[in-house]
């Protein structure tokens, strides 16, 4: 056998191992584990309100707040890179990333001003 499929035998091997070890925990946990079933458990849980049959009424306001958390993750997402090649970028990068947060900015202080931010 080559070394070069001797260093997928190696990354086989682990992971082999690792199924075998995740396999290994859940296993023990179903056994480990009381088994009591209780109506109140299998219950859907709506985030603290009572939850309701059919299509029931959900509030907008979790909807913004993860749109909001996904803007501005992607907006770390663009600034990191930017941040590790700006020398090589210039001057045109440095414009362009001062326009792409005031654009954030503006929509930050938008959601803020018409009170999507306010949780009561």
């Amino acid at each position: 056998m080559t070394s070069y499929y001797h260093s997928y035998l190696a990354v086989a091997v682990f992971v082999g191992a690792a199924l075998l070890m995740v396999g290994a925990m859940l296993g023990v946990g179903r056994l480990v584990r009381p088994v009591r079933p209780q109506a109140e458990k299998y219950v859907t849980y709506e985030a603290g309100s009572d939850p309701v049959g059919g299509w029931g009424q959900s509030n907008v306001r979790y909807y913004v707040y993860a749109l909001l958390f996904v803007m501005f993750d992607v907006e770390a997402v663009f600034i990191f890179p930017w941040a590790v090649h700006l020398d090589v970028l210039g001057w045109y990068g440095l414009v362009e990333m001062a326009i792409f947060i005031i654009v954030l900015t503006l929509g930050l202080v938008y959601a803020w001003r018409k009170g999507v931010l306010r949780w009561a």
